[in-house]
C-alpha cells in the first residue's frame, strides 16, 4: 500500500474516531435494546437435544446486533503472555484483552509521550535517520510485531519507519515486559535509496557500488522489483530457527533468517536463479507494485504446513482490502494457493491466493463488514485453538476500525478457513453431525476473488437432508421414494439456491465436523461449527475453501428457545 496514503489516513482517523466509536456503540445498543440480546457468550449446544427451530427473516431482523471491541488498533499483531493477549499496531497503538473480544488501549500516538518506547524520540532519532519526516512534517511508525526471543530472553519488537511509499527502514527494539517500555536498538534494513542516499544505509556491506545500478530505475530506487521495507513479522520455524517476513506492494514479499542471539538478520549468499538477494533476502510473492502487504507466517504442526497470510487491495473501507492465504511445506517457499499457483509479477493478481474474507454482510449484523485485513495469527497456548487477528472496518460512513478475532480451522485438505463470526468460546463438535441436524435455511456468502469495493451480500439457500431409508442397498433411490440423487443419505443432501452457482449437494463426514459442498460444479471443503453470531444469536455455520481460491460461509439462525 502506498504509505503516503496511510499518513493522510492517520489524520482522518483521529478526527473521526470519537464519532465512529460513539456512533457504532449507539447503533449496536439500539439493535440490542430492540431485540433483547446482549452479546451472550458461549457456543450453542444442539447435540443431544431436540433440533432447534430456525428463525424467520423477520425474527432475524428483530434480533440484529453486534459488539464493540473498545479499542482501535490498525495492523494488529498478536502476542499471548499467560492469561493476557496483546495487540500492537501502527501509529504506536496497542491494547490488551483477556477474552479476545474486549480490548483496553495502553498506548497511543506517535510522540515522545507515548510510554511504549523509552528512547525512540531521543536526540539521535536513529530510527528516522535515513527516512526522515513524512509529508506531514512528522514521523511515521508502522506495523510492529512483537515476539519473545528465547535466546535474548527479551520481548523484541520489529517495526518500520517510513517517509514515502518506498523509502523505509526496518528496526527493532527490546523490552523486559510485553507492555514495554521498548528500547530502540537498531535499524536493520533500508529501502528507497538511490545514488545519493545509498551511502546512508548498510547496502554496501553486501553489494558493490557497481551493483547498485541493478536496484535503480531511471536513477531512483526500482520499487517494481525490490521491496518496501515495512510490515515485518518474526517467527520461529518448526526447527527452532527464527525468520522475518516483510514487504508491501513494490517488489512484493521477502524473507530473511534472523540471528536469535542478536536479533539481526542473517544475510544469505546471492542466488539470482532462486530469487535470493544478499541484502533483501529471498523473494516469496508479488512484485510490479501490485497490492500485497502485511505478510504473516505461522506454522501448524497438525498439518505440517507454513501458512502465509497477506492482504490485497487498499486499506480504506471502500478499498477492497481483504485477507489471502498461501501455504508451503518449506519456510522459504514456494508458497502456493488452492490451485497450486505461486505469484510473481502479474498484471492481474486477483485470482492468486485463497481469499479468506473480504466485504460481506449477514442479515443478523448491524453493519456491513468492510475491508478486513493486515492480520496476524496464533495458536492459543491454553487450548490449542488457532485464531486470525485483524482490523475490521464497517459501512458506517467513517474509516473507524476495530480489532476482530476469528477462530481458524484446517479442512481435510489442510487449508485454513475462518469462522464467520468473532470468537465467542465456540468448539468444533468432534463427532460431527447427521444431515438432519444441520438442514434448513442458510445465508450464503461467497467471498469471490475480486479486489474491489463490492459487498458480497448473503444469498438464501436451503440444505435438505437425504434419508438412508430412501435408498436401496446399492445407494440408488428406492422405488417410490421420489429421490433422484443416488448420493443422498443420512450424511448428505441437496443445496437449493436461486442460481446454478448456489445449487448442488453437500456431504458430511460420519465421525468428524467436516463438510464438502459442491455448488455450480465447484467443490468447497470445510467444517460445520456451532457458535454465536455477533448479536449473540445461536447459529450453525459452515466455512469452506474452494479449489478455485474462493471461500464460502453459510449461516443458519436458530430461535433461542426463550
Amino acid at each position: 500500500m502506498k504509505r503516503i496514503r496511510r499518513a493522510l489516513l492517520a489524520i482522518l482517523l483521529i478526527a473521526v474516531m470519537c464519532i465512529g466509536v460513539i456512533g457504532y456503540a449507539m447503533e449496536i445498543g439500539r439493535a440490542q435494546g430492540s431485540s433483547g440480546t446482549t452479546g451472550v457468550t458461549g457456543s450453542t449446544a444442539m447435540r443431544g437435544s431436540a433440533i432447534k427451530e430456525e428463525m424467520t427473516e423477520e425474527e432475524i431482523e428483530a434480533h440484529k446486533g453486534g459488539f464493540t471491541a473498545g479499542a482501535s488498533v490498525h495492523d494488529p499483531s498478536i502476542l499471548e503472555v499467560g492469561d493476557e493477549y496483546y495487540i500492537f499496531g501502527s501509529h504506536m497503538e496497542s491494547a490488551k484483552s483477556g477474552d479476545l473480544r474486549t480490548w483496553t488501549t495502553f498506548s497511543t500516538g506517535v510522540n515522545a509521550q507515548n510510554k511504549l518506547f523509552s528512547n525512540l524520540f531521543d536526540d539521535k532519532l536513529e530510527a528516522f535517520a535515513f527516512v526522515g519526516k513524512n509529508s506531514d512534517n512528522w514521523y511515521s511508525v508502522w506495523a510492529p510485531d512483537v515476539i519473545y526471543n528465547k535466546a535474548m530472553q527479551k520481548y523484541v519488537m520489529y517495526f518500520c519507519t517510513s517517509s514515502t511509499y518506498k523509502k523505509s527502514s526496518l528496526c527493532f527494539a527490546t523490552a523486559d515486559q510485553p507492555e514495554g517500555p521498548y528500547e530502540f536498538q537498531s535499524v536493520i534494513l533500508d529501502s528507497g535509496f538511490n545514488y545519493k542516499t545509498s551511502k546512508e544505509t548498510d547496502f554496501y556491506d553486501y553489494h558493490t557500488k557497481q551493483e547498485l545500478k541493478n536496484y535503480l530505475s531511471a536513477g531512483d530506487y526500482d520499487n517494481l522489483k525490490w521491496p518496501n521495507c515495512i510490515d515485518p513479522t518474526v517467527f520461529y520455524d518448526k526447527d527452532g530457527k527464527m525468520w522475518m517476513v516483510y514487504g508491501s506492494w513494490s517488489g512484493g514479499i521477502f524473507i530473511l533468517e534472523i540471528d536469535e542471539e542478536t536479533g539481526y538478520p542473517i544475510h544469505p549468499q546471492e542466488d539470482e536463479q532462486n530469487e535470493v538477494d544478499a541484502y533483501f533476502g529471498k523473494h516469496l510473492l508479488g512484485g510490479g507494485h501490485n497490492s500485497i502487504e502485511g505478510p504473516y507466517i505461522i506454522y501448524d504442526q497438525n498439518t505440517d504446513y507454513y501458512y502465509l497470510f497477506v492482504s490485497y487491495g487498499a486499506l480504506q473501507a471502500k478499498g477492497g482490502y481483504q485477507i489471502r492465504l498461501f501455504r508451503s511445506k518449506n519456510v522459504d517457499g514456494p508458497y502456493e494457493d488452492t490451485e497450486g499457483q505461486t505469484m510473481g509479477t502479474v498484471l492481474d493478481h486477483s485470482t492468486y491466493g485463497l481469499k479468506m474474507m473480504g466485504n460481506y454482510s449477514f442479515p443478523g449484523l448491524v453493519f456491513t463488514y468492510m475491508a478486513p485485513g493486515h492480520n496476524s495469527a496464533f495458536v492459543d497456548d491454553k487450548d490449542g485453538k488457532m485464531y486470525v487477528v485483524y482490523h475490521q472496518r464497517f459501512d458506517n460512513g467513517t474509516e473507524y476500525h476495530e480489532p476482530r478475532v476469528h477462530q481458524l480451522f484446517a479442512n481435510k485438505e489442510g487449508w485454513l478457513v475462518a469462522a464467520p463470526f468473532a470468537t465467542d468460546g465456540e468448539t468444533l463438535e468432534s463427532s460431527g453431525y447427521q444431515a438432519s441436524e444441520i438442514a434448513g435455511t442458510y445465508y450464503l456468502v461467497d467471498h469471490g476473488t475480486d479486489i474491489s469495493a463490492r459487498v458480497h451480500d448473503a444469498q438464501k439457500i436451503v440444505l435438505t437432508a437425504g434419508n438412508a431409508d430412501q435408498t436401496d442397498e446399492t445407494g440408488s433411490p428406492a422405488a417410490g421414494s421420489g429421490k433422484t440423487n443416488s448420493k443422498l443419505s443420512a450424511y448428505s443432501g441437496t443445496v437449493t439456491g436461486d442460481t446454478a452457482e448456489t445449487t448442488g449437494t453437500f456431504e458430511l463426514d460420519e465421525a468428524a465436523p467436516y463438510v464438502t459442498l459442491t455448488l455450480g460444479g465447484v467443490t468447497y471443503s470445510g467444517v460445520m461449527i456451532e457458535m454465536n453470531d455477533e448479536a449473540g444469536n445461536d447459529v450453525m455455520c459452515f466455512t469452506a475453501a474452494g479449489d478455485n481460491n474462493e471461500t464460502i460461509w453459510g449461516v443458519h439462525y436458530y430461535k433461542s428457545g426463550e
